[in-house]
């Protein structure tokens, strides 16, 4: 009689919903002219930025990290209010952290920002590359090691040349973590040039398909992505029908070793 050969089991899975959401400060856009027939509007607080902000934190409430674009870091168009912070203690999402990145006098104040239901291990802020100063990426890591989960959060230019060097420094970013996500509002298209020079550089997989995103009202170009590592499943990848931007909000569903990230319970500020 032969004895079976005797594996170690394989490591439990778990499973995280993401979403990134570029969200304009606040400001609802439901066609290309509102961006002159509400100027005015968009760099004042008002009303309608605070209900269009309840909507989306509760929206929040069924994800588990959450990346925002476009979050108002404190100025005049949000009422001077700290949006990322706002939306983490609206939703109960228990950890947030920010990334200011283009003041324009004390009228506008954009950041990058997450939100998580995991605590973080660290977040660090990086500048772009770019001839004008003013994007970011904010990449977080759950746990350490090879264990760890890193999370980066971006908003590339518009200048084609800027996006390209741009993903090739995120590329370097992420090329040493075996369990990746970047998601953001990349500004570009899944089989653009330079989101090629981006998957050559990492072992970031190509977006399984196109989610158009932009514009909110007629979605027709996917400029909004969540791509993964190998190391991670992608099960799912959809946009919010919801707008709350010119933007759709893209989310995902994915599969990790329980072993990758941490989660916690607690605040952090």
């Amino acid at each position: 009689m032969n004895r079976s050969a005797i594996h170690p089991a394989a490591p439990a899975e778990r499973r995280l919903r993401l979403l990134s959401c570029n969200i304009l400060a606040g400001a609802s856009v439901q066609h290309y002219r509102e961006y002159v027939t509400r100027s005015l509007s968009a760099v004042l607080p008002g009303r309608s930025k605070m209900d269009n902000l309840d909507h989306l934190a509760e929206v929040l409430t069924g994800f588990d990290v959450i990346g925002l674009q476009e979050a108002d870091a404190g100025s005049l168009r949000s009422g001077f209010l700290n949006q990322t912070r706002y939306l983490a203690e609206t939703s109960g999402l228990p950890f947030w952290s920010h990334q200011p990145n283009r003041p324009v006098a004390k009228l506008a104040h954009s950041a990058n920002g997450l939100i998580s239901r995991l605590e973080p291990t660290s977040v660090t802020d990086y500048p772009l590359p770019s001839r004008i100063p003013g994007r970011g990426a904010l990449l977080a890591q759950f746990g350490e090691g090879e264990h760890a989960l890193a999370v980066m959060i971006a908003h590339l230019s518009l200048s084609a040349p800027a996006r390209a060097r741009q993903l090739g420094f995120i590329a370097e970013l992420l090329q040493d973590f075996p369990h990746a996500v970047l998601m953001g509002d990349l500004n570009t298209e899944p089989g653009s040039t330079q989101m090629a020079r981006l998957l050559a550089k990492c072992s970031l997989q190509p977006p399984a398909q196109a989610t158009p995103t932009f514009p909110s009202w007629k979605p027709r170009r996917a400029l909004d992505h969540i791509i993964t590592s190998p190391g991670i499943v992608l099960d799912k990848v959809w946009a919010l029908p919801q707008a709350f931007s010119d933007h759709l909000p893209l989310a995902a569903e994915i599969r990790l070793p329980a072993n990758v990230g941490s989660v916690a319970n607690g605040h952090r500020e």
